[in-house]
């Protein structure tokens, strides 16, 4: 497997990462086969992981800690914060006061003493970027984390983030963690530019657009994945009618579509990894079955002419939506206000 520089960091990475948000309760709930599944993701050469605190809520890091505590110098270990951990108010966000409680409580569940890239999951606009910069930094001079990484942020937070480092002498963000797939191209305008402007690693989520990307779903086909799931995007029509001109582009390069959607993911001169995130021992061996897959300028071109550069098809309902778009009062004048004068 041909590693990766992650940003400026120095630390080698492998193009695909294993995500670990399936282990545990929200997908495979059987931890010794979660841990087989770990051990022979790293026999094939993969030495990056992610997974976050609020994955089944903690249970995903406890399996990852279990998994890799006889190999833990080998591993390139990433987690999240700042998504709820419970009812208490504090327990989520990244005030300074839920960041050192937060690494304490995921460097116990990965038993471990250091967290090789610790992320803010989503951004925290009620929390001022320079005290969270600032918790992060005291965790870096610790020793307890090694570099530290944002994720979904908008290209003008992250370069409000590498800013504020600078002015204040503070660890700045080394990576960037967005959704990046044939689906979700948005990142190409402004995102991927500016973390390369700023020597970022990027480690993308949902290459496979949530399963859009693996056939299952097909137009017409009122598939399990389609039924059972949560998200509405699983049944934009706009989104299913692209992937139905997605298929034949590799059915003609003779490439598994799952294949074809991975290695779009790593083609981008920006990305560092894209994140796999199998819940079965079937779905791991079939991305690895295609880990040396790199696709051709004229399935590139084919693909730019379905969905170009720099769009999105639709909408994942997990995106990160700023105040500015969620919060009604932010875009809409006090109506006394609409009157013309």
């Amino acid at each position: 497997m041909q590693y990766r520089t992650l940003g400026g960091t120095g630390i080698k990475v492998s193009p695909y990462a294993l995500g670990a948000m399936m282990f545990g309760a929200i997908g495979n709930p059987d931890h010794d086969d979660s841990i087989r599944i770990i051990r022979t993701a790293l026999d094939s050469g993969i030495n990056f992981i992610d997974t976050a605190d609020a994955y089944s809520h903690g249970e995903s890091e406890e399996i990852v800690g279990e998994a890799i505590k006889d190999c833990r110098d080998s591993i390139v270990l990433a987690t999240k914060l700042s998504l709820p951990m419970g009812d208490d108010p504090n327990h989520q966000g990244n005030s300074r006061r839920w960041i050192i409680t937060a690494a304490e409580n995921s460097l116990r569940r990965l038993q471990t003493d250091y967290i090789d890239l610790y992320q803010i999951h989503r951004p925290d606009p009620s929390t001022d970027i320079e005290e969270t910069l600032s918790a992060l930094s005291d965790l870096i001079h610790s020793g307890k984390v090694r570099a530290i990484g944002s994720s979904t942020m908008p290209a003008s937070d992250i370069v409000e983030a590498q800013w504020v480092s600078e002015r204040r002498g503070l660890e700045r963000f080394r990576a960037e963690q967005p959704t990046y797939s044939i689906l979700s191209r948005g990142i190409e305008t402004e995102v991927l530019p500016v973390a390369q402007r700023y020597g970022m690693g990027i480690l993308v989520w949902s290459p496979l657009a949530q399963g859009q990307l693996t056939g299952r779903i097909r137009k017409g086909q009122q598939t399990d994945l389609r039924r059972m799931s949560r998200f509405r995007h699983m049944s934009d029509e706009r989104r299913i009618d692209t992937v139905e001109q997605i298929i034949p582009v590799a059915e003609q390069a003779g490439i598994k579509l799952t294949h074809l959607a991975m290695a779009f993911a790593i083609s981008h001169p920006g990305v560092t990894s894209a994140i796999a995130g199998p819940r079965t021992m079937e779905q791991l061996d079939d991305l690895l079955a295609g880990a040396d897959v790199v696709l051709p300028d004229d399935v590139l071109d084919q693909i730019d002419a379905i969905v170009p550069p720099g769009t999105d098809v639709g909408r994942m309902d997990m995106a990160y939506s700023p105040p500015a778009v969620q919060n009604t009062l932010l875009r809409r004048r006090p109506l006394g206000d609409r009157v013309a004068r």
